[in-house]
């Protein structure tokens, strides 16, 4: 009996040793994933992986036609850059400045890439491109849908019409009551800025930027309401429109700051690219911003096909 039981607890040694050994080797193959899931967010010489710049190439969208934040040109001149895909073609505006500066600060190159507004968001989410940087408000529901670094612009809402309109005498949102209007589709200046004007006659939102001030120099609307760039882009281009700014009274827009102002945006859950793009712009002041746009403005087209 001596012998069996010798011999059994001999044998469950073996076992014992055999799941430790198993064990220990579980522990370090595991061990080995996360080492290499960590190592996939650094590069050899241990700084952090950019997503979406392994290649070195920031790939940006924009419409390239909502001036003085981006446009389209038919030379470099003041430092445009080409539009990918698009010979011939190049962008330039406050959007273009802005991404230069980010792609300088890193020693990126930079592709722009032109769409259409509606587009702006779905392709960032689904990689076709690493930020959009065009003139976006941060508002609450596209923050639901993409990561925004900025503001890299901080805006006010305001309108605009005609010179020789009976609304050009505007001090207020009541002096508005029963207007006719519009603004660019998808934007807060449409969904919840129009609406906060008495008895506005809202009309179908316009496509594009250029299409909203199409409508207001054809007299389709009484007025239109945009961003303070946007404003200042447009009386620039038409010498027959004035800005309506309400800002000094108390009958204003109702705006949280943080969705009129204008952010970067890139796929949810991109920190890294996010915080690459917000060192730089901490890097900014206001001023600098204002500065930066008024250079914009200066040399946009007078005119946009």
């Amino acid at each position: 009996m001596k012998r069996l039981f010798a011999l059994l607890l001999a044998l469950a040694m073996i076992f014992a040793l055999a799941a430790c050994s198993s064990s220990s080797s579980d522990a370090e193959e595991t061990e080995t994933e996360e080492t290499t899931e960590a190592e996939t967010e650094t590069a050899e010489d241990g700084e952090t992986v950019i997503q979406g710049l392994e290649d070195g190439v920031l790939t940006i969208a924009m419409e390239c036609a909502y001036a003085p934040y981006n446009w389209t040109q038919y030379d470099d001149s003041n430092g445009a850059v080409p539009i990918s895909g698009s010979d011939g073609e190049y962008a330039n505006g406050y959007d273009v400045m802005i991404a230069k500066l980010i792609c300088e600060y890193y020693g990126w190159e930079l592709e722009v890439i032109r769409t259409d507004w509606d587009s702006l968001v779905p392709g960032v989410q689904s990689g076709i491109y690493d930020a959009v940087i065009a003139g976006q408000s941060m508002t609450e529901e596209r923050s639901e849908q993409v990561d925004f670094a900025g503001p890299y612009y901080y805006a006010s809402i305001v309108c605009v019409t005609l010179a020789d309109s009976e609304y050009a005498s505007a001090t207020g949102l009541a002096d508005l009551a029963g207007g006719t209007c519009t603004a660019q589709i998808a934007t807060i200046w449409y969904d919840s800025m129009l609406p906060q004007i008495p008895d506005a006659q809202i009309q179908t939102a316009a496509e594009t930027a250029p299409a909203m001030l199409m409508a207001l120099e054809t007299g389709t609307v009484d007025f239109i309401c945009t961003d303070m760039p946007t404003a200042m882009g447009a009386v620039a281009a038409y010498d027959d429109m004035v800005i309506l700014d309400f800002s000094d009274s108390d009958d204003n827009f109702e705006a949280d700051e943080g969705e009129i102002n204008i952010g970067v945006s890139v796929m949810k859950g991109n920190t890294t690219l996010k915080d690459a793009i917000d060192e730089v712009l901490s890097t900014m002041t206001v001023d600098d911003f204002n500065e930066l746009m008024d250079e914009a403005i200066a040399i946009q087209p007078l005119t946009e096909d």
